[in-house]
């Protein structure tokens, strides 16, 4: 008789699929380069798809472009418990974000089909489209997609309807993407960190206690453009010179400000830019983010009123514009105490800690209970070629995973289900 608490992945055979994977796009300096709706990303998706059936799943595509693997539980009528990430990749990037999370869901199918186990929640294996340039998988499942499609067309013009089609999915259509709580019990995504926190502390897990909010701000500071061998120190209304004090600006409400937010300037253009002039103009991009929205809003109170007085201190005009707002989304404590508990059961040493990276569990926790676990990045080090976390450590988050979903399989059998079928 199998013991279900016993079950763990096999690691050699996880870690030979993040290999098999990655060698699909697979760039001349060992990176991997798959982006979404691209000929390698249709080519990977076709190989997961294929896992997924010789685990034990059934398979469709969404109108999102969204697979979803889905393992059959002892009541089909009960809510899934789903995991999942992505397999699309940026243009230079490693072979385990996003991929982990996918396979890591795989092979815990494959685990419990070997040994014959059926939870009472089916279970659910998402493979999400286009994560790493629009989310728009994941936003369409959440039912949160509010932009017109040319919004998410591609940057060579290329729409987003041949794009959805190209994979199975029918933008006229998105709406029936969208599932609720009744459908979807829970999503815990494992993933790699891309930060350097737990390899710093030592530890194997990362209970991660929600997905920050963002904002993101375009800024133009306006002065005089003038000659810069005859206009007179005190008489310039010098534009980079404010620009610099608001970069300092920014950077010092970060870190000075009580909380664990970052707040980046990434982007500065001057204008003319010629070395004989006083810069009339220059163009910044602000970058900010907390896990509270509340402190986000009181952080960027306090940009505006240091703005306001670099202004009139230096003569110049600051107008700051918001470019982006993503909500933050918390993870559903029931499920972070069971990723804990499950490390506890497991003598995983394990750290709470916000993902100051966006993800697809974000848009999903903004209709269901929510999760993540994040395993340790080496250098802290991800969307590059060097990216690696150790096959211990993928073997170890996979276990969570499956921990956990056995965990919550017995937390969610008394929740609501779907609705009985018609008579």
């Amino acid at each position: 008789m199998t013991v279900i608490s016993a079950l763990s992945v096999n690691c050699d055979r996880l870690n030979r699929s993040l290999f098999q994977l990655a060698e699909i796009g697979k760039l001349p300096n060992g990176g991997v380069c798959r982006l979404a709706f691209s000929a390698e990303d249709i080519l990977a998706r076709q190989l997961v798809q294929a896992w997924m059936v010789e685990a034990g799943m059934t398979v469709r595509t969404d109108v999102a472009g969204n697979i979803i693997g889905r393992y059959a539980g002892r009541s089909e009528r009960a809510a899934a418990l789903a995991t999942g990430s992505h397999i699309d990749t940026v243009p230079v990037a490693g072979r385990y974000d996003g991929c982990l999370g996918v396979l890591a869901g795989i092979e815990m199918v494959r685990v419990l089909n070997e040994h014959g186990v059926r939870l009472y929640h089916p279970i659910e294996v998402i493979v999400f489209a286009d994560e790493e340039r629009s989310v728009i998988g994941a936003k369409a499942m959440a039912g949160e997609i509010k932009e017109g499609p040319d919004y998410y067309a591609r940057l060579d013009g290329t729409s987003i309807q041949t794009c959805l089609e190209k994979i199975g999915g029918d933008w006229s259509a998105l709406a029936a993407a969208k599932r609720d709580r009744s459908e979807v019990a829970a999503f815990v995504e494992l993933h790699v960190e891309q930060g350097g926190v737990l390899e710093r502390e030592g530890t194997s897990i990362g209970v991660v206690d929600g997905i920050v909010g963002q904002y993101r701000f375009a800024v133009t500071v306006v002065g005089r453009m003038n000659h810069a061998g005859t206009t007179p120190m005190n008489l310039r209304k010098d534009a980079l010179v404010a620009a610099a004090q608001v970069i300092l600006a920014v950077n010092n409400i970060a870190v000075d400000t009580p909380g664990e937010q970052v707040a980046t300037v990434g982007f500065i253009e001057a204008s003319p830019n010629a070395t004989n002039t006083v810069p009339g103009q220059v163009d910044l991009r602000i970058d900010l983010r907390d896990l509270s929205q509340t402190h986000l809003e009181s952080l960027v109170a306090l940009m505006r009123a240091e703005f306001a007085a670099i202004a009139a201190a230096t003569g110049t005009q600051i107008a700051m514009r918001e470019t982006l707002h993503i909500l933050p989304t918390l993870a559903a404590p029931h499920v972070k105490d069971t990723i804990r508990q499950a490390c506890e059961s497991a003598g995983l040493s394990y750290s709470h800690l916000p993902s100051r990276a966006g993800h697809d569990a974000q848009e999903m926790g903004r209709f269901t209970d929510m999760g993540m676990i994040f395993v340790p990045s080496r250098d802290g080090l991800s969307h590059s070629q060097d990216e690696y976390t150790a096959p211990e450590h993928c073997a170890q988050g996979a276990d969570i995973l499956l921990k956990t979903f056995l965990s919550l399989d017995g937390r969610y059998a008394i929740r609501p289900t779907l609705p009985s079928p018609s008579l």
